[in-house]
This record gives C-alpha cells, sequence and structure tokens, in this order.
C-alpha cells in the first residue's frame, strides 16, 4: 500500500484516506470483486485507527464503490473497465417521501436574520437585483458549494431564479426545445410537464436499484438527460458511483448535457455527501441545480444553477437578459443565513436527528 495521512491538513483523515482509496479503485488498482487490505492491515500502514478506517471504507460502501460481505471483509463493487453495474435485475422501489414541517428551518432565526437585513442593508433591498441574481448570494453559495459538496466554481456561474421549474424553462432554452430530454422513470411528474410545456420531446428511461438501466441509456435517442442522483422522488433511489459515472460517459459519447437536479441531498444522514457529477466534470456537460424550498421553506422560492464554463458565455450571450425573479430582499436574507452558518448548523442538525430515527 501506498497511502499517506497527513494529520496537519485540514482535512480528515477518514477523509484522506477515502479519496486515495476510491482514487485506487476508479483507477482499476482494484479490480471489481477484489478482496480490499483489512481494515487492521490498513490501519498499521497508515498509522490511523481502525475506526478511521472503518468510516472510510462505510463511504465507499454507502456509495457503491464496495461492498461489506459478512466475516468475509470488503470487496471492490465497482467496475472501472466500463462503468457499469454489477446488477441490473433489481425491481424498483417506489416509496414516499414525507414532506413535514420539521426539517424547515426555525422560524426565529429566520425572523430574526430578515430584521438584520432590514436594519443594515436598507434602502438597497428596493435596487433591481442582477439579471443572474444578486453578487452577494451567489458568493455565499459559491463559497458554501465548495466547503460541502466539493464544487469549486465562481460566483459567475450561478445563476439564481424563482424555483426550480422556471430555472427548467432557462436550460430549455439555452440547450434548444429541438432536443429530446431523458427523464427517470418514474419521477417528479411536474418536471417533464414542465419540460414539455416548453416544446420539449420527452424520454422516459426506467430506473434500477442503482440509477437508470443501462439498456434504457443505450435505447434513448436523447441527448439532455435530467437525473436526480440522490434520493430520486418517488422511488427513493440512489445513483451508485458507478452509475453516476455512466451517465457521464453517456453525455461524453453523445456531445448531450446532463441536468442534474440535487433536491434532497443536503440532508443525506452519511458524513460525507455524494458525489456530484458536477464535481466529477466540472467543465462541460453537466449543470447542477438546487432549492431552498426543502431546506428552509416550501415559501422560500428560491433556486440556483450552476454552469459548467463551457456554457457559461453561452448563457449570457443568448438567455442572460432576462431579469431575476428573485426579489433582493429574500437573496440577502439567504446570504445572510448561509454566511453566518445558520444555515449549516440547521443542515447538522437535521442530518444527526436523522442517523438516530
Amino acid at each position: 500500500m501506498h497511502y499517506h495521512i497527513d494529520k496537519t491538513a485540514a482535512q480528515s483523515a477518514y477523509l484522506q484516506l477515502y479519496h486515495q482509496l476510491r482514487r485506487d479503485i476508479v483507477s482499476g488498482v482494484y479490480p471489481l470483486g477484489t478482496k480490499m487490505p483489512s481494515k487492521r492491515l490498513i490501519a498499521t500502514e497508515t498509522g490511523v485507527s481502525v475506526i478511521t478506517v472503518e468510516h472510510a471504507l462505510a463511504i465507499l460502501c454507502d456509495e457503491g464503490y464496495l461492498e461489506s460481505r459478512e466475516r468475509s471483509g470488503f470487496f471492490v463493487s465497482f467496475a472501472a473497465a466500463d462503468c457499469f453495474p454489477v446488477s441490473e435485475t433489481e425491481t424498483e422501489r417506489r416509496t414516499t417521501v414525507s414532506h413535514g414541517t420539521e426539517d424547515e428551518f426555525p422560524f426565529p432565526s429566520l425572523a430574526k436574520t430578515m430584521r438584520r437585513v432590514l436594519s443594515e442593508y436598507g434602502e438597497s433591498i428596493l435596487v433591481k437585483s442582477p439579471n443572474n441574481g444578486c453578487a452577494e448570494l451567489r458568493g455565499t453559495i459559491a463559497a458554501y458549494l465548495s466547503r460541502s459538496r466539493g464544487i469549486s466554481v465562481q460566483p459567475g456561474q450561478i445563476v439564481i431564479g424563482s424555483g426550480a421549474e422556471y430555472l427548467y424553462g432557462l436550460i430549455v432554452q439555452l440547450l434548444g426545445r429541438e432536443r429530446v430530454f431523458a427523464l427517470e422513470d418514474p419521477s417528479y411528474d411536474k418536471i417533464r410537464r414542465v419540460y414539455q410545456a416548453h416544446g420539449v420531446t420527452c424520454e422516459m428511461l426506467r430506473l434500477g436499484s442503482d440509477g437508470i438501466r443501462s439498456d434504457e441509456l443505450n435505447r434513448a435517442s436523447a441527448t439532455v438527460l435530467h437525473v436526480t442522483p440522490f434520493h430520486s422522488f418517488p422511488s427513493q433511489v440512489t445513483a451508485s458511483a458507478g452509475k453516476r459515472r455512466e451517465y457521464l460517459r453517456w453525455a461524453e459519447e453523445r456531445g448531450g448535457y446532463i441536468v442534474e437536479d440535487d433536491f434532497d441531498s443536503e440532508f443525506s444522514v452519511s458524513s460525507k455527501s455524494e458525489d456530484t457529477l458536477f464535481a466529477l466534470e466540472p467543465e462541460r456537460s453537466v449543470i447542477y441545480m438546487n432549492t431552498f424550498s426543502k431546506t428552509i421553506a416550501p415559501s422560500m422560492r428560491v433556486g440556483y444553477m450552476v454552469l459548467p464554463p463551457a456554457l457559461s458565455e453561452q448563457f449570457r450571450r443568448e438567455v442572460g437578459f432576462y431579469s431575476c425573479t428573485v426579489p433582493v430582499f429574500e437573496q440577502y436574507v439567504l446570504a445572510e443565513l448561509i454566511g453566518s452558518g445558520d444555515f449549516e448548523r440547521h443542515i447538522n442538525r437535521i442530518r444527526r436527528r436523522r442517523r438516530k430515527e
């Protein structure tokens, strides 16, 4: 083994080990089906505790890189050679997602932030927003994505809009309504209805247990793939590590694009969030989307999308003339919630509660 853990680094030891193990799995050092070295051997070689090793291996299992076999150890379940999943035969899971109010942002904290914005920003909340959103909010979102999702972007790549449905329309105008869009089957029906309302032809691709089935991807004529890799609604299917890379290869082979709808990802109970498709391919093919309607409140109709550099200039040239649809006051409130740390403390509180459930 050749792993090195820098105990003076800012990144936790288990995350350093996770990244090094994942690198070797993806590159084929540990091929599909290979048994990994024992936890105790890895701990001895790297100078960390067995608990630290267990933590890193657990994340790799959660993401589909490894599988744990009772009394046998950990085995590679990621097919590095072709990025295809180990099995496609499992039936779809169709469970109901709870949308209770217990996950909403605490009202007293929200009200306090609103009063502070009114006091400190004054009449500047009456000024018209830049077309792609206020610099303050785009800057805090960029910093938050870097900390929490491993997405490194410039604020200029971020576009603010009044919820996901509005942003879907901008994406159609950016990519062109003559394209065929492929969607997960089942998926949130309003996605299909919004795209079709903009004149787009939609293909429905059946889900398996780890994402869209490979045979469905292969038969599709689409060049745009709209996916919810984490907890797709209503199936609750999360795309495995291999499936996420298969999506990226699909887009590369067709010269196509992926719309990554990251709804619900913040509330993952894992100590490390799933890799986003955007983080895996940040330059050309992935448009990342998220909203605050679940993490703060349903009435907070604010969403954002992150464009890859290859599309940012095209967006400014062809679609950037649209005025921002989110009031400046709400943008400043969100910027304050994120910048103060209140937003992340809320996310962490919900995640801790869910781990105990």
